[in-house]
């Protein structure tokens, strides 16, 4: 299989394997007193002193979720919420137009409820930032800013220096889901100047199913559950110590290597987008186009009249595995959000394909789909009579 969707989710590093089974092979609960549990506990703790290390936090904003999706939800309603509790005024809640859905879902659902006013910051036709529009949404008002490091469609990288400064202006705290970021980018909480940040496991190789919400000391968070307050009396439940020691496992190794491997991804990236411009002429490569504003190993394209399921049913077949960049709910692919907020017709944001490199993806790969993508694009096209 050529497999070309790691935005999606990326193997598991044999290091983060060894460290989870490692971590299991210990018995004990981490919030029990007993020796056992002290163990459990003590793997817990070196895994949030690996992760804040390796994330420019301080241990204790370390807080551990199930995920990405939860860490989001947390830092938008939980915050929002304190802050309500503070200044009963602070009611708009501000977001990029582009975010992931564990952010735009959230801030509308609170919006839906009568709980915060929305406003959703547009983007230009590269995904980035139309700036002007942020410093006239954020004053008084605002609750908090979140907007993402990097866009997970088209690798669009967000100005978040800009954010904070704008933001801090009016005492606003700023949260970046960083989930797509942390592999290229240098992500580090405290030299951002951010207030809060998503991440992880399975984007950086470690496992599905765990990631960290950092969160700055005195930051006032309203839990999402209630149990034990096993973290911070913020976030309840027993403490996953094999899943923390493999995503720190597989965090110190995605740091180290990062550079180099950016380096090497931005020269397949590309050799695979000269390959499609001159294979596949009627597609449009979106997002921007220099480097230093966007992710090394996103090629996101838009080929109206290809519909996204169509051309990913025909990738399947030949031994490819894409993406769209648009959301699929119950199996069918609706128009991409991001690529209308950035001027797509709806018919045509449901044409996008998103081909996504990393660790694992080499020259073969690059070949291997460039081989297969002008028939399959031909083929969707005949099928919808374009």
């Amino acid at each position: 299989m050529t497999y070309l969707d790691h935005a999606a989710t990326t193997p598991l590093r044999a290091s983060a394997r060894e460290a989870w089974l490692a971590a299991a092979e210990e018995v004990g609960n981490p919030s029990s007193l007993h020796a056992a549990g002290r163990r459990a506990r003590a793997i817990v703790e070196d895994a949030r002193e690996r992760i804040a290390a390796a994330l420019g936090a301080d241990a204790p904003e370390v807080i551990l979720t199930s995920g990405g999706t939860e860490a989001d939800n947390l830092a938008i309603k939980g915050l929002h919420w304190g802050r309500l509790a503070q200044e009963a005024s602070r009611r708009d809640v501000v977001v990029s137009a582009v975010e992931h859905h564990a952010v735009l879902d959230p801030a509308r659902w609170l919006a839906e409820r009568g709980d915060a006013d929305l406003v959703e910051l547009p983007v230009d036709p590269t995904g980035c930032l139309e700036q002007g529009a942020l410093a006239a949404a954020v004053g008084p008002a605002t609750s908090l800013v979140s907007v993402m490091w990097a866009n997970n469609e088209v690798g669009a990288v967000q100005p978040v220096a800009d954010v904070v400064a704008a933001a801090r202006a009016h005492g606003v705290p700023v949260h970046a889901d960083a989930v797509q970021a942390v592999p290229y980018l240098d992500v580090h909480l405290h030299r951002a100047g951010l207030d809060a940040m998503t991440v992880s496991a399975h984007k950086v190789g470690g496992p599905v199913g765990v990631g960290a919400l950092l969160a700055r000391r005195g930051l006032p968070l309203v839990p999402l559950a209630h149990g034990g307050g096993q973290q911070r009396s913020v976030r309840s439940g027993t403490l996953d110590a094999p899943g923390a020691a493999a995503f720190a496992a597989a965090l110190d190794e995605a740091v180290a290597e990062r550079s180099a491997e950016s380096a090497r991804l931005e020269r397949l990236r590309a050799r695979l987008a000269e390959a499609l411009r001159a294979h596949l002429p009627e597609a449009t490569l979106s997002g921007p186009a220099d480097p230093a504003h966007r992710l090394p190993g996103i090629v996101h394209l838009v080929v109206p009249g290809a519909r996204a399921e169509s051309v990913l049913f025909l990738l399947d077949a030949a031994g490819i595995a894409a993406s769209s960049g648009s959301a699929c709910t119950a199996g069918v692919v609706q128009s991409s959000h991001v690529a209308m907020a950035m001027g797509w017709p709806a018919d045509d944001a449901a044409c996008t394909v998103r081909l996504s490199l990393g660790r694992t993806s080499s020259e073969e790969d690059v070949a291997a789909v460039v081989a297969a993508l002008p028939d399959a694009v031909a083929r969707a096209r005949a099928a919808s009579g374009r």
